[in-house]
């Protein structure tokens, strides 16, 4: 189903993050109806870096390339401020949806960004975001390829002025607003109320950052469309690894871990190695 589509349905869709082709597969045999490809995720798995500004776009065009060939549900990209100006940002547009991308997420912080969730953000004026905004509506060659707009005005400038920027953002014609790092469950309230009925909204969930994290449903209750938790996989296969290794280190063996881990066949009905050997097989000369 087309991404369009599916936000005319009343229910949240929650959208888990993801950082590469297995990761998204995984999410897809979940049962989940959409992914979001994080920015900061790629940093943290390509790079081992945090979210400062350190990836390029095409390092997230071809993960993003990679992830569209292996799945066939809708992705959400995280395109950073658009990798440079108006023009660069109509670039960023052109190539991300080449690759594939359902929704396309710009922001208004100034380059090289950070994770929402840092101090220390500075955010362009109104009117460049504007320009670059209307730049990624001109570029993109299908009103199916959607434009979410995230303003991290909040932190620098306060709410009411995030409000004012979503607003003006909305006006450009954005499919979707974000307002990121709102603080509380009241100031969660006051967004929807102002926007909900207008453009879905998305809220992020962040474990051990500044909003409070709350499940889909509670969140769809109070007006929210979308829901990600963008960097929970890279955390949680984090901590994953942490202990695999202290045990392989410890032990000198995988014995311990194995009925934490797949096995080989495990794995490879996962990838779908035997549909992948059965295709090769048709093309092969009689």
């Amino acid at each position: 189903m087309e991404l369009k589509n599916r936000l005319v349905k009343t229910e949240v869709l929650l959208v888990p993050g993801v950082y590469d082709a297995l990761s998204a597969l995984i999410a897809e045999q979940a049962g989940f109806e959409a992914l979001y490809l994080s920015g900061a995720s790629i940093a943290y798995t390509l790079l081992g870096r945090s979210d400062v500004g350190l990836t390029t776009a095409s390092e997230v065009v071809n993960t993003l390339a990679h992830i569209t060939d292996r799945v066939k549900i809708p992705v959400i990209v995280d395109a950073d401020t658009g990798f440079g100006n108006a023009l660069n940002t109509q670039r960023t547009v052109r190539d991300f949806e080449r690759a594939g991308a359902s929704m396309i997420q710009l922001e208004d912080q100034t380059f090289p960004k950070r994770c929402g969730h840092l101090d220390g953000k500075s955010v362009i004026s109104v009117v460049e975001m504007e320009g670059k905004l209307q730049a990624a509506l001109d570029a993109r060659h299908t009103s199916n390829t959607l434009i979410l707009a995230r303003t991290d005005a909040l932190a620098v400038e306060g709410l009411d002025a995030a409000i004012d920027r979503a607003e003006r953002y909305l006006a450009c014609g954005v499919d979707a607003i974000f307002i990121e790092a709102v603080r509380t469950a009241d100031q969660m309230h006051t967004v929807c109320q102002r926007f909900a009925s207008r453009i879905p909204m998305l809220a992020n969930m962040v474990e051990g950052g500044k909003t409070p994290v709350q499940s889909a449903k509670e969140l769809g209750e109070s007006g929210y469309k979308i829901v990600i938790f963008p960097g929970g996989t890279a955390r949680a296969v984090s901590h994953t690894l942490q202990g695999y290794f202290s045990s392989l280190m410890q032990h000198q063996t995988t014995q311990p871990w194995q009925n934490q881990m797949l096995d080989f066949d495990g794995l490879n009905t996962l990838i779908g190695t035997s549909d992948l050997i059965s295709l090769g097989k048709k093309y092969e000369s009689n």
